[in-house]
C-alpha cells in the first residue's frame, strides 16, 4: 500500500497511528507531498488532499475515516472501529468531533498566518469550536491502554494543537484530558508519527 501524506496533517497522522496500532505500518510506503503544489497528488486524488491511500490492486481511498475503517477491516475488524452498539457509536462520534476540531484548528492556523494582511471574521468561530470540543472531551472516559478511533482521534487533536501552538496551553481546567495525553504521549504509535515540518520539496 502507498499512503500519500504531509507530516503536518493531523488527518495523515491519524491514519499512521491507526496503521501502527493495527500492526500494518510495515505494509505501507509513505509518499510525502505538498498538497498545495504537488501535481502528482491531483492525479491520484481529484481533491489533492492528504491522506490518500493507494491499495496494492490500484484502488484508491480518500478521507482519513474511510482509510482507517479499511485498515481496521484489513486487520480483522472490530479493533479500532467496534463492530456494533454503543461502543461503535461512541468511537464514530468522537472521531467525528475530533476531526471537526482538527479542521477548525487547521483553518485557524491558516487564518492567523494571513491575519496581518487579511483578517478572517471566522477566527472567533474556529477558536470557540476548538475550546468547546476540548471541554466536551474532558467529560469523556478515554482509555489509555485500549485504543479505538475515539482515542486515536483525541490523541491526534491534542498532538496537533501542541505542534501548531506550543506556546498555548490547552491543559488548564481540563485535568482528565491532560492526564490522558500525559499517559499516551509516549505510546509508540504516537511517538513514531510525530508531526514535523517538511524536510524537502516533493520529488518531480
Amino acid at each position: 500500500m502507498q499512503l500519500w501524506i504531509a507530516f503536518t496533517s493531523p488527518f495523515a497522522r491519524k491514519v499512521r497511528i491507526a496503521a501502527h496500532e493495527l500492526g500494518l505500518a510495515g505494509e505501507i510506503a509513505l509518499v510525502e507531498t505538498d498538497p498545495w503544489t504537488d501535481p502528482r497528488l491531483r492525479a491520484v486524488n481529484p481533491l489533492a488532499k492528504v491522506p490518500t491511500l493507494v491499495l496494492d490492486d490500484g484502488e484508491i481511498l480518500y478521507e482519513s475515516s474511510a482509510i482507517c475503517d479499511h485498515l481496521d477491516e484489513r486487520a480483522g475488524g472490530g479493533r479500532l472501529v467496534p463492530r456494533a452498539g454503543r461502543e461503535r457509536r461512541r468511537a464514530l462520534r468522537l472521531q467525528g468531533l475530533t476531526d471537526g476540531a482538527a479542521t477548525a484548528a487547521g483553518r485557524l492556523f491558516a487564518a492567523e498566518r494571513r491575519a496581518a494582511t487579511q483578517p478572517d471574521p471566522m477566527t472567533p468561530r474556529f477558536e470557540q469550536a476548538i475550546a468547546a470540543s476540548l471541554d466536551a472531551l474532558e467529560t469523556e472516559p478515554l482509555s489509555t491502554e485500549v485504543f479505538t478511533m475515539a482515542e486515536v482521534g483525541v490523541a491526534c487533536l491534542l498532538g496537533y494543537l501542541g505542534f501548531r501552538w506550543p506556546e498555548r496551553d490547552w491543559r488548564p481546567g481540563r485535568p482528565a484530558l491532560s492526564a490522558f495525553w500525559a499517559a499516551v504521549a509516549s505510546r509508540p504509535s504516537i511517538v513514531e508519527t510525530a508531526h514535523r515540518l517538511p524536510t524537502a520539496a516533493p520529488r518531480p
